[in-house]
């Protein structure tokens, strides 16, 4: 989603929903775009359908002739030769008067039904992985020991949190959440790694625990958890290394995108 900060609470908008759809369309019903003077924020699926739902909402908020109250409120859009899209598909996209405040409310009501994620440290990984999973559906909770590593500005999805020793961020995590560790030290490593155990060992709830490091880093901390009571069974719902197979760079960014791509694998279908 584009950022919407730096627009005063009462800067009018458009906002453009999926109102409806058959056949093959680029969104579903329900997804959304924020159209104001200057900036769009979210999106309907690009291309010619989304070029024209812009125009047709600054349109009406420029107040240009025929464009507010003479259009109707829901609009039907065949994406064929007309459009240059070959989905095949129909679109009706509703457009309805908004507000800054509007949208920054209705971007909070969707990010409390989005899964969550925690990420335990902020460094070059860190900070690769937290620009994707901005663009992503997830929240996000950004988690390092050390208070002064967060950039001043983050995505919107995301909430930076400071705890110090770290792993006591385990106990307080939402039930759900999907567990990346990757901080600046093995040894934080292998003490979130543990409360995450303890966690799974008493409540069962963390459905993802996700380790950055190569098979012998994973090796040593499997010894070392064994030395700590941890049974082989329980060693098993870790996830080391992290990512998809296959690839294999070791740009931050390419690992981050990986790990992004591992966590879409595994979201549940809404």
């Amino acid at each position: 989603m584009t950022e919407i900060t730096g627009l005063p609470q009462d800067a009018p908008g458009v906002l453009v929903t999926v109102h409806a759809v058959q056949g093959s369309v680029p969104r579903e019903a329900g997804a959304w775009m924020a159209v104001f003077a200057d900036r769009v924020a979210g999106t309907i699926g690009g291309g010619q359908l989304e070029f024209q739902a812009i125009a047709q909402a600054r349109a009406q908020l420029q107040g240009a002739a025929g464009a507010a109250g003479a259009q109707p409120d829901v609009i039907r859009y065949p994406l064929g030769p007309s459009l240059g899209q070959c989905c095949g598909g129909v679109v009706h996209l509703r457009y309805e008067g908004t507000t800054a405040a509007g949208v920054r409310a209705l971007h909070l009501r969707a990010m409390a039904g989005q899964e969550p994620v925690a990420l335990f440290g902020g460094g070059h990984v860190g900070r690769a992985l937290v620009e994707v999973l901005g663009r992503l559906p997830f929240a996000v909770t950004w988690i390092d020991s050390r208070d002064e590593i967060f950039p001043d500005a983050v995505p919107a999805n995301v909430r930076c949190e400071h705890s110090d020793p770290v792993q006591a961020a385990v106990r307080d995590l939402a039930p759900g959440t999907r567990v990346l560790i990757m901080s600046f030290s093995h040894a934080e490593d292998l003490d979130v790694v543990a409360a995450c155990l303890q966690r799974l060992r008493e409540r069962d709830d963390l459905p993802y625990v996700g380790l950055i490091g190569s098979n012998t880093k994973w090796a040593t901390f499997r010894r070392r958890l064994e030395q700590r009571g941890f049974r082989p069974d329980e060693l098993a719902r870790i996830t080391s290394p992290i990512g998809i197979p296959g690839i294999v760079g070791k740009e931050p960014a390419v690992i981050a995108v990986a790990v992004a791509a591992q966590l879409l694998q595994q979201q549940q279908p809404h």
